[in-house]
């Protein structure tokens, strides 16, 4: 009996592509750090801070889990960053593009107690919204400088 389920769940991962790594995904940015879960979380909030953006929203699929199914999983937060001055630009720019914020960081822990810093750059996120044209553009680079130094301060570097 279980040699054939496991043939069956080795032949069903087969048919499956592996799911690439979210530094190989496009747009993506991986920041790997020495930090602490906790620690990137809180180095993440004060650098958001500093850079003058907003916090704008969080959600954490680790706290979910162990309130609501009392299961524990390894740290794991989003975080939504934006800017009121950001949001009016963007909207004059592109209403379509407007679902797209906050732009959001992504904080996971390792098995080794080290946590990861990841997020889809501005410009990548922006990308697809060509009625924006040059206005949502350099929108969207202005945040890329922004965020990138946000996760550099963050990560340590």
């Amino acid at each position: 009996m279980r040699r054939p389920l496991a043939s069956a769940l080795f032949a069903l991962l087969l048919a499956f592509p592996a799911l690439a790594p979210a530094a190989e995904l496009p747009g993506w940015k991986v920041m790997k750090t020495a930090h602490s879960y906790p620690v990137l979380v809180e180095r993440l909030e004060q650098a958001i801070a500093d850079n003058k953006m907003g916090l704008v929203s969080r959600a954490s699929a680790t706290l979910g889990a162990k309130r609501m199914l009392n299961k524990t999983i390894p740290g794991n937060m989003v975080i939504g960053v934006y800017r009121p001055d950001f949001a009016v630009r963007m909207l004059e720019a592109s209403l379509a593009a407007g679902i797209e914020a906050p732009i959001r960081f992504y904080v996971t822990e390792n098995a080794d107690g080290t946590a990861d810093l990841s997020y889809k750059a501005p410009s990548a996120v922006f990308a697809p919204y060509e009625d924006g044209g040059a206005a949502l553009k350099e929108l969207a680079e202005e945040l890329d400088g922004i965020f990138a130094r946000i996760a550099a301060q963050a990560a340590g570097r």
